[in-house]
Formats: C-alpha cells, structure tokens, sequence
C-alpha cells in the first residue's frame, strides 16, 4: 500500500527527525497542514534535504492568502533547497469560518476563485508565461516566475463536483480530507476521472485522509476520534462530503478497529478510487503511547 502520515513536529528539528524516520520505515509520503512550524515550506524545504525520496505535501495552502503566482515562486524555492523531486504541492479554497472570519477576505465564489488560480499556478509551475484576467485572480508573470529545478505536482483539496472537474482537467490530482469509501467510490473518483480523461490528462491521484488508530474497543476509538476533530464537525464542506460516504459526523469516518478490520478499511479506499493513502495517526484508550505504537507497527507492516 502507497501509504503516508501527517507530517509535523513542534520544532524544524523535529520535523526533520519525523521525516527521516518516516522515509527509513518506508512510507511513502509525510502530509502537512498550513500551520506547521509557521510556514510549512520552511519545514518541507529542510526536511526535504536530509531525506533522498520521501513526498512531502502541503495539504493543505489556502489559496485566497497568497497570490497563485507568490504561491509558484515559494514552491520553487522549496524543491531549490531541497535539492531533489519529492514536493508536491496541495492547494485548496479552506472554509469560510477561516477564510472570512480570521483572514477577513471574501469566500464568496471559492469555486470559481480556485478554478482561477490553479490555472495560474499550474502554468507558473509549468514554465510558462501566464496572462490572466479573471473575475477573481489577475497574472501577468512574464520575467516574474521562478523556474522550478524539479517538476511540482498539484493537487486540490477538491470535494465538490467543480473542483473535482478542476483537479482532474488542470491538476495531478486531489489531496482529500474527511471523505469515506463510499464518497470517494461514488463521489470523487468517477468525476475526477472523467475530467481528466476528457483533457486528455493521466489519471489523477487521489490521496485520501482519514483519521487511524488500531483499538479493540471501537466505541471507545470512535469517541476519541470525535473529541479531536470537533473543528471539522462545524464546517460545511466537511458535512457534505460526509453525508455522500454515509457517514454522520467525523468519528464515523475514522478508521478503527483491530489489525484486521482496520487493514481491510484501508483496503477498501484502494478498491474504491484512492491511490494513496493518507493516515492520521490517533491516539484512543488510557495508553495513548502504546496506541499509537499499535497503529504505526500495522502501518509499517502494510507498506514493508
């Protein structure tokens, strides 16, 4: 299995160690969030050097803080430090509790606003001069953009159908978050594949996140997956996908159970669509070291 961890750490060190670790247990790819160490690039362009073939992911940047052509000269700049392949960049419009409400910017038309960018930004990364005029995003990049040293992929935090048709028609693929088999089986994958097929693209990736933990109790597992994801439960986007899987809340998308069934609900994102696998470690019951030991030892064996 292509399986990848959230990537992190409270220190750059930290992260770096996480890395190394991570990329010598094999797994295949470290994900991390906006708010790592600040400004994960930073992190990724670091623990990129002391890595040799690891994917380090964004997932992901919003795009309404960051111009998409600012956004392609950071991302050259990552794999320039890193000094190898293996960035991959993972971009999306986040959700109006936080693009509106802390950033203060508008959320108005967020699929037409990243439709925008992702045009932009694809033809940066590309190497090509981009002229744009959109309702929401403007570029001119002539003698602006940075030449990336390696190719950058693209992914998109895509759970609707437009960003979907935009994942698969301008990106690599999509980055998912919160969205059960059932949703990428009868959601996701067929949209995407279909867009992509039609502008004549490879087939897209679909990295699919999901919370894990490997727990005899799965009533006791699923509560402690409720009480650390309280954030996603509130926000619109996440209500949506999780209503197409069939799921209630967030605590009904995790996976957990024994290494049996937790190794055939990760084998069922694979039948259904998903292509990689994203695993958010979580700690359940009073022995949250030795839980999260249980979890990764299945993981390591499942990508050994």
């Amino acid at each position: 299995m292509r399986i990848g961890l959230t990537g992190g750490g409270t220190t750059v060190d930290k992260v770096v160690r996480q890395a190394k670790q991570a990329e010598a247990d094999g797994f295949t790819s470290l994900w991390y969030a906006s708010l790592v160490t600040g400004d994960p690039l930073v992190a990724i362009a670091l623990a990129g050097r002391e890595t040799s073939g690891i994917e380090l992911g964004t997932a992901v940047l919003q795009t309404s803080p960051c111009h998409p052509l600012l956004q392609a000269n950071r991302a050259a700049s990552v794999v320039d430090a890193m000094g190898r392949p293996g960035f991959t960049l993972g971009i999306g419009p986040s959700h109006e509790p936080l693009i509106r409400g802390v950033f203060g910017l508008s959320y108005d038309h967020p699929g037409r606003s990243t439709e925008e960018y992702v045009r932009i930004l694809t033809g940066v990364l590309r190497g090509e001069p981009v002229d744009f005029e959109g309702e929401d995003w403007t570029a001119h990049t002539a003698g602006r953009a940075s030449t990336p040293a390696h190719p950058i992929p693209v992914l998109v935090s895509a759970l609707g159908s437009r960003l979907l048709r935009v994942a698969g028609e301008l990106a690599e693929g999509t980055v998912l978050w919160m969205a059960p088999t059932r949703a990428i089986e009868a959601h996701v994958a067929p949209k995407i594949r279909a867009a992509a097929e039609a502008a004549g693209r490879a087939a897209p990736r679909i990295v699919a996140g999901l919370p894990v933990a490997v727990h005899d109790d799965e009533a006791e597992a699923r509560a402690a997956a409720a009480a650390s994801s309280t954030m996603y439960a509130g926000m619109a986007n996440y209500r949506r996908i999780l209503g197409i899987g069939g799921a209630e809340t967030p605590a009904d998308a995790a996976i957990v159970g024994d290494e049996k069934a937790v190794r055939a609900q990760l084998q069922s994102l694979l039948d259904a669509g998903a292509t990689d696998i994203w695993a958010a470690v979580f700690p359940a019951g009073d022995d949250r070291a030795g839980s999260v030991r249980r979890t990764m030892d299945l993981l390591k064996d499942l990508v050994a």
